[in-house]
């Protein structure tokens, strides 16, 4: 007969987080259990990376709580490959072990949530949901700064976290002077600039038992697969990478942090993915490493390297961690379950279907893609500007975009991917998360990149042969939505540019869009 215990705990994928006060103490009838589920490689088609990833990560904490003492059970697929459901295998597992009490850790998404909370409800033994215990704001705290279907802005949040938590702060005064500092962060790298941006710092995680388990299981993943994982899966290796960021890319975070380039890599070195970006949010959205811990160890870096690092680099980073990320996760919460059904803009088109293997000839969408392919990475630009903006002013549906940006990220969990996506990105929340639509022309991806200089489509043309055809489309967008946009004061010179064009002018640019629009596939 199997060991009994008095409690099972249960421990996500994305719950790593060694400093719960779960593990402060060690008990006996306490039992942790990981597991991989079939559910969770399902519910979306997910990049390979980022399922040996987690699964990766997942092992190597079962291990390290092993090691502290604690009874841990990690169930692989082949453990767990009959159970369709997480209720299926929790209630074989409270009655292969006799557990009289069930706990866990509440879930960072909706579905996830609702599961576990509907599972506790039917089910004759004491349960009970403890907080992650990995954010600023606690669960409880997100009414009091986020109101259901309310618009809120970024930058108001992000003083109050500023302040609240005494976060870059000289009194009641943001050190430095300003509170930010995004207007020096708009720099596109020079050719000058490339031989100096650094070399990642990647790891080799060896995964290829994960894969063989993924295929002998047959689930249905996509993107580039590697036998060696770069990404860090453990505590350890995500403060080394840490300690890389300061030492290496924190100098220039701030200042290069929107650009973009396709001309720094050679035979030897590959860095134009990575560029000056920290590659941190895995390990911070697995819980492997917090973000207080993350942001007292950047502040405190630029303290003592004052004479290297200006403010600028450091505001710009603490303020994607305590602002962006915290924002859109209160913005998920006071919004779900209805959020994820908003398409304000009642976008339709399907998504194309270069987005699964890259073969597009717009050089900048090309390599966004295929970056994002191969690495399962693309920075919060290439992410927004490039091939959100694609999908922002083709029309394409909300659901897709969605369900491609969940897929295809190693940190994508539904909390911070819906409100970036189908708030910031697509605008089909109506302005919940931003103040405007956030769509663009090739102008936009010419001055933050190097992307269209080897392009076939010809930046500078509006409609006609080879015309970019981010411009016709933008024109299009804005023509179409003028309702809704227009009373936007943001928007009120790129309206008086519209009107200025002769009817005639006007009148070619929307039939190349709509042109472009039945051919997304060929683009």
């Amino acid at each position: 007969m199997s060991q009994t215990y008095q409690t099972l705990r249960l421990i996500l994928g994305d719950q790593l987080n060694a400093g719960h006060s779960w593990y402060s103490i060690k008990d006996e009838g306490i039992l942790y259990v990981i597991a991989e589920l079939n559910q969770e490689t399902s519910y979306v088609k997910h990049h390979v990376q980022k399922v040996c990833a987690f699964f990766a990560a997942m092992k190597a904490f079962a291990v390290a709580l092993q090691k502290a003492g604690h009874n841990v059970s990690h169930l692989t697929l082949d453990d767990t490959h009959q159970f369709a459901t997480l209720p299926e295998l929790l209630n074989s597992l409270i009655a292969r072990y006799g557990i009289a009490k069930f706990e866990y850790q509440l879930p960072d998404e909706y579905r996830l949530r609702e599961q576990l909370s509907a599972f506790c409800a039917q089910i004759d033994i004491e349960s009970g949901a403890y907080e992650s215990e990995h954010f600023y704001l606690s669960d409880s705290e997100l009414s009091s700064y986020f109101s259901a279907g309310k618009k809120h802005r970024l930058e108001a949040f992000y003083r109050k976290m500023r302040v609240r938590f005494n976060i870059l702060m000289d009194g009641s005064t943001p050190f430095g002077g300003e509170w930010n500092f995004d207007s020096n962060n708009r720099n596109k790298l020079k050719q000058k600039d490339l031989s100096e941006i650094p070399e990642p710092l990647v790891f080799a995680n060896d995964v290829s038992d994960i894969w063989e388990r993924l295929q002998r299981h047959q689930v249905r993943t996509f993107g580039t697969y590697e036998a060696n994982s770069l990404w860090p899966i453990t505590r350890a290796q995500a403060k080394e990478l840490l300690c890389s960021f300061c030492e290496t890319q924190l100098p220039k975070f701030g200042f290069f942090q929107d650009a973009m380039t396709c001309k720094a890599d050679d035979m030897y070195t590959k860095k134009q993915w990575s560029l000056y970006h920290s590659r941190l949010s895995f390990a911070l959205n697995s819980k492997i490493i917090s973000p207080q811990f993350v942001v007292d160890t950047v502040v405190a870096y630029f303290m003592q390297h004052q004479q290297e690092i200006d403010i600028a680099q450091v505001e710009g980073f603490v303020r994607q961690i305590i602002g962006w990320r915290e924002f859109v996760r209160g913005i998920y919460w006071v919004n779900m379950p209805q959020y994820a059904g908003l398409n304000e803009l009642d976008a339709k088109r399907d998504l194309p279907d270069w987005f699964w293997d890259g073969k597009t000839h717009m050089n900048c969408q090309k390599h966004a893609v295929k970056q994002s392919l191969d690495y399962a990475y693309a920075h919060h630009i290439q992410r927004l500007m490039v091939t959100g903006n694609f999908c922002l002013i083709a029309g394409i549906d909300p659901r897709q975009v969605d369900d491609w940006y969940l897929g295809v990220y190693i940190d994508a969990i539904e909390w911070v991917e819906m409100p970036n996506t189908r708030g910031m990105s697509q605008f089909a929340d109506g302005g919940i998360v931003g103040s405007k639509a956030y769509a663009a022309s090739g102008n936009y991806v010419n001055k933050m990149s190097d992307y269209c200089s080897d392009c076939q489509y010809d930046i500078k043309s509006v409609a006609g042969h080879n015309a970019c055809p981010l411009n016709s489309l933008y024109w299009h967008f804005m023509d179409t939505h003028e309702g809704k946009f227009s009373s936007n004061p943001r928007n009120r010179m790129v309206y008086a540019n519209w009107r200025k064009k002769a009817p005639e002018q006007r009148a070619l640019i929307m039939e190349q869009a709509a042109f472009y629009l039945d051919n997304l596939n060929k683009l």
